[in-house]
């Protein structure tokens, strides 16, 4: 069984990172099309993921699994470039609160419709809601697999000594 499941298994690895970077691509195609300049496609994923929330750098790494230190330099040029409101937290000074300001908002409304023409889309590509959350459900079983793997009293390696 282990053999058989080797090369989809790695298959698998490569096509999620694959999908990602495509995923990307077509936000940079958009931000492109409506000559924004001023914000990339990683930035302009965080910022949607943000919403109408307010939270912290850290807050924004565990929602949306960043890496933290390109959250924060993230944070910073989207702050430079007027997309985000930055306040210190009232009750821990150290804590910094992000929130999206006018121009964030406007550009996540320009992503969200982004999105409703891919979901209006998706039928002609031969993709059914269905088939959809199969793979979301494959994919989050995949997610408590390697979030499992993490828990290193359940993870035992052999030693080819």
């Amino acid at each position: 069984m282990e053999i058989a499941l080797r090369q989809p298994y790695y298959d698998s690895i490569l096509l999620i990172e694959r999908l990602h970077r495509h995923f990307l691509e077509v936000l940079k195609v958009e931000l492109d099309r409506l000559g924004i300049q001023d914000i990339n496609n990683v930035q302009a994923l965080i910022l949607y993921n943000i919403g109408d929330d307010e939270m912290t750098v850290g807050e924004l790494t565990a929602r949306g699994y960043y890496l933290g230190s390109n959250v924060s330099y993230n944070v910073k040029k989207m702050y430079e470039n007027g997309y985000l409101v930055q306040e210190r937290s009232p009750h821990d000074r150290r804590s910094v609160r992000v929130r999206l300001s006018e121009k964030g908002l406007g550009l996540r409304d320009k992503v969200s419709a982004l999105f409703e023409r891919q979901i209006e889309s998706l039928d002609k590509g031969g993709l059914s809601s269905e088939e959809l959350a199969r793979a979301n459900e494959i994919m989050r079983k995949l997610e408590r697999f390697w979030s499992a793997s993490l828990d290193y009293s359940n993870f035992t390696m052999t030693s080819a000594a």
